[in-house]
């Protein structure tokens, strides 16, 4: 019977009437601080989650985890013992020859310089998820016929190329003739391409048939490094120097660390500086309703005084603004959750939109490893995020509580 009158008044205290109109603005400024804190929480949260998702498995998905290269002339046939004594160390399951050249590509527009990863296709399309954003045409038609290759998007606008247009494709290899030396060149066909959101790999990175490759630089039956492919791409470093270990002398490992991360921390330290700032936001609203329940107590000291005379302790009373602070946190929440995962899930359209609207672009992938928002709502976010308010609205409502169960009945009455 006591748990549920003190529910009853706990319920009836969370509005508290035409009486006083400031304690009900205080209230109401509360809840929405509350919400709005719990809302924009939940959204800058999910816009860091989604730019870890793009970098970890998007750009990490089509670059390799790591990379095993030499500058020494090595034979196929020692690659292949080293393929398979690099296979055979636990973590690392797949991998990949590749040719890695600098070249430069020209089409009607401009000369731009490149990257050229002269690849094998079918291996390729196992340890790489480029064939996940192609825009035209496909990463296979670097296998289905001579001289084809796939190209960024941005890349594709500046060279004012589609699919099925010719480039040339220039090595920085010399032919020596009797009137002139001339950089080796050949015409490719565009076969497919493809917008990853990352300047790097949309304006500077080229594949081609590994035998495209091999002719076009006059190495050939060679390759320059291996792709790898490991369990959990966060621990390739761990895995370093295990690969290191069986690498004959003249051999090295890179790995994506040394490409992206610097960008991947800077992510990650980034969600752990605005997520502690907006935990302060959240504070702040807390801290009101600190200030929206004193001024309760003391708009309610004469109703305080007239249970107190029936026999209610100071417990039961202390119990009573206790659940309205938790009350008024769970609301709050509440409100917060709704708008924050309905505005994580659209921002990116949202975002989008603006950019439209302004004819400007927000985020520059020069700057940034993507050129969108992007978003990823995780339940443990929210569950946490719930957790933190409701706990931080219960040690809020403590301080109330215990000023309101310290009112005496006498006192209160006569000031009445």
């Amino acid at each position: 019977m006591t748990r549920s009158l003190t529910a009853f008044i706990a319920l009836r205290y969370v509005s508290v009437g035409r009486r006083s109109q400031l304690v009900s603005f205080m209230s109401m400024l509360t809840v929405g601080g509350l919400a709005l804190s719990v809302c924009i929480l939940i959204t800058v949260l999910s816009v860091m989650n989604g730019f870890d998702r793009e970098v970890r498995e998007n750009v990490l998905g089509i670059m390799p985890h790591a990379t095993i290269q030499t500058q020494e002339h090595v034979s196929t046939g020692r690659w292949a013992q080293l393929d398979s004594e690099v296979l055979a160390v636990p973590g690392v399951n797949m991998s990949a020859p590749v040719l890695e050249v600098n070249g430069v590509i020209a089409g009607p527009a401009d000369n731009v310089g490149v990257l050229v990863n002269g690849v094998d296709p079918a291996r390729e399309a196992q340890i790489s998820r480029l064939s996940d954003f192609m825009r035209a045409g496909s990463l296979a038609s670097l296998g289905e016929s001579r001289f084809q290759v796939v190209l960024g998007e941005t890349l594709a606008q500046r060279l004012d190329v589609g699919l099925g247009d010719s480039v040339t494709l220039y090595s920085l290899n010399v032919s020596i003739n009797p009137v002139a030396p001339l950089p080796v060149q050949r015409r490719f066909s565009v076969g497919g391409i493809y917008r990853v959101g990352t300047q790097e790999l949309d304006e500077r990175l080229v594949m081609v048939a590994l035998a495209d490759a091999q002719a076009l630089y006059r190495q050939p039956d060679r390759f320059n490094g291996l792709r790898l492919r490991t369990d959990d791409v966060l621990a390739v470093n761990a895995l370093r120097s295990d690969v290191e270990g069986i690498l004959p002398q003249g051999f090295y490992v890179e790995t994506w660390t040394q490409w992206f991360g610097a960008i991947y921390e800077n992510i990650r330290l980034s969600r752990t500086i605005v997520g502690f700032l907006l935990w302060l936001l959240v504070a702040v609203a807390a801290f009101n309703l600190v200030v929206s329940l004193i001024m309760i107590v003391r708009d309610k000291r004469g109703d305080i005084a007239i249970l107190r005379t029936m026999g209610a302790s100071p417990g039961m009373i202390g119990r009573i603004f206790v659940l309205q602070g938790c009350l008024v946190g769970l609301l709050g929440t509440l409100i917060g959750l709704v708008l924050g995962v309905l505005l994580a899930v659209s921002v990116s359209d949202l975002f989008a939109w603006i950019e439209q609207l302004s004819g400007a672009q927000l985020l520059s992938a020069d700057v940034y490893p993507v050129d969108f928002l992007p978003s990823e709502l995780r339940a443990g976010d929210l569950i946490g995020v719930s957790l933190g308010v409701l706990l931080l609205c219960l040690l809020a409502s403590l301080y109330p509580a215990w000023r309101a169960a310290r009112v005496l009945p006498a006192e209160a009455l006569r000031s009445e």
